[in-house]
C-alpha cells in the first residue's frame, strides 16, 4: 500500500467534510483495501465509518424496512425484521462473498461502490428502494449511473436505505466461483404498483428488464418468463462467460426466482 493518512470521524458530518477534502470513506473494506493493496487506488486519507453512530441500525416504519448504512451483510441475513418482512433480502445478504466478507461488509458500502455484479444494488433497483444521506434522499432509479457510478456527490455519505415491502420477491444468483459475485443474478419482486425485474452482472451495471417486467406482470409464472426473449447484444462478455450465456442465464435465474417467490 501507499501511505495514507487514517481518520475515525464521530458524525457524519465530520465523515462528509473528510470526504469533500479528498478522504475515501471506509465503509466495510471489501473492496476499498484489496484495491489499495493492488495498487489500484491511493488516496491520501482514510474515514473510517465505524466509529458514527447511529449508522447501523435495522428497523420497519410503516411498510418499509430502513436499513443503516453500515449494517453488515450478516446482519441483514440474520435480523428478524429483514426475514420477517423482505426474506429475499436476507438471504441475499447470506449469499454474499464469504464468511468473512460478510461479517465485514456492509450495505451502504456496497451501494455506494456500485460494483457491476454486486448483489445488492439488484435489490435496491427491484424494490424500488429510497437511498438516504447527509443532503438528501434518491430514488433506486436516479441512484445508479453505471459502472461503479452513482448519483453520489463528493462530500455526500449514504446515512441509510429503506425497502418498501413487496407482496413476494426472491432473489437467484449464479456465482462466479473465484470471486462468488454475481455471474447473472436476478432479483424478482411482486409490488403494489407492479412487477420489478433487476438484472446485476449483466453489464455495466445493474438494470431493469421491461421485458421481463410486462410478461410477469399479466402472468407472475415461470412460463411467462421462459416466453421473453432476452437480447444478448447490450450484455457483456469475457472469459468467465459469453453474453449469449448470460442472457440465458437470465432468463433461467427469472424462472427459478418467480418459482421461489411464488412457494
Amino acid at each position: 500500500m501507499y501511505a495514507f493518512t487514517y481518520e475515525r470521524p464521530a458524525t457524519t458530518a465530520d465523515a462528509a467534510k473528510l470526504a469533500a477534502g479528498g478522504a475515501k470513506l471506509l465503509a466495510g473494506g471489501q473492496t476499498l483495501l484489496a484495491s489499495m493493496k493492488l495498487r489500484l487506488s491511493s488516496p491520501p486519507t482514510l474515514a473510517d465509518l465505524a466509529a458514527v453512530k447511529g449508522l447501523a441500525g435495522i428497523k420497519r416504519e410503516g411498510n418499509a424496512l430502513v436499513i443503516g448504512a453500515m449494517a453488515r451483510h450478516a446482519d441483514v441475513a440474520t435480523n428478524a425484521e429483514v426475514k420477517a418482512a423482505i426474506p429475499a433480502l436476507a438471504e441475499l445478504a447470506a449469499h454474499i462473498g464469504d464468511k468473512q466478507v460478510r461479517a465485514m461488509g456492509t450495505l451502504g458500502g456496497s451501494v455506494a461502490n456500485n460494483d457491476p455484479s454486486a448483489c445488492y444494488p439488484s435489490a435496491v433497483l427491484a424494490l424500488g428502494a429510497t437511498i438516504h444521506t447527509t443532503q438528501r434522499t434518491i430514488s433506486a432509479e436516479d441512484y445508479f449511473q453505471g459502472m461503479f457510478s452513482t448519483a453520489l456527490k463528493e462530500d455526500e455519505v449514504i446515512t441509510a436505505i429503506s425497502f418498501p415491502v413487496p407482496i413476494r420477491a426472491a432473489y437467484l444468483k449464479f456465482k462466479q466461483p473465484a470471486s462468488r459475485f454475481a455471474l447473472i443474478g436476478v432479483f424478482v419482486a411482486q409490488t403494489d404498483g407492479g412487477v420489478r425485474v433487476a438484472v446485476t452482472g449483466g453489464g455495466n451495471g445493474v438494470f431493469r428488464h421491461k421485458a421481463l417486467e410486462d410478461a410477469l406482470g399479466k402472468s407472475f409464472t415461470p412460463e411467462a418468463a421462459a416466453a421473453v426473449n432476452i437480447d444478448a447484444s447490450e450484455l457483456s462478455s469475457d472469459i468467465h462467460a459469453s453474453a449469449a450465456y448470460r442472457a440465458n442465464l437470465i432468463s433461467v435465474q427469472t424462472q427459478r426466482a418467480v418459482s421461489k417467490a411464488l412457494g
